[in-house]
């Protein structure tokens, strides 16, 4: 995984600064995800994610302080084994690496969707599409929920 050296260009750190991930270009796509796996793995009620090629993606620093943990085949979610910072989820199912939006902070943040709306447990009402699980190109339905 390597970003190259594009004028968009990101950076950010695990914690305590251990591990540093860049991202270049443009993320395919960001938003919120409900679902109570990311809930719990980010402690909090909602995570904003942002999505990126694998390609755009690179861990620049510290790679020897990754901690990996799978509960599914479809999500692999890395964390700095020093400090305990979450950095980034790889997908391999879908060929997408999501970068957690707090750890690109200088990265516009522009979220477009709100996923797996059907488990919220902060409703958010901001306009954005809602939708019950995935977009189909991601495995779901598509289906959208009322905000």
């Amino acid at each position: 995984m390597n970003a190259g050296c594009n004028v968009n260009s990101y950076t950010g750190t695990c914690f305590c600064g251990a591990v540093e991930i860049s991202v270049a270009g443009d993320a395919v796509g960001a938003g919120y995800c409900h679902c109570a796996s990311c809930r719990s793995w980010s402690a909090g009620p909602v995570n904003a994610f942002t999505l990126w090629k694998p390609e755009a993606f690179n861990v620049t620093k510290g790679k020897e302080h990754l901690g990996s943990f799978h509960k599914t085949e479809r999500s692999y979610r890395n964390w700095c084994k020093l400090c305990g910072g979450h950095l980034f989820t790889d997908h391999p199912e879908w060929k997408l690496v999501d970068v957690y939006a707090a750890t690109i902070p200088g990265y516009p943040f522009k979220p477009g969707v709100h996923v797996n709306y059907a488990q919220s447990v902060l409703r958010m009402k901001d306009g954005l599409p809602k939708l019950k699980d995935f977009p189909p190109e991601l495995g779901g339905s598509g289906e959208s929920v009322p905000e």
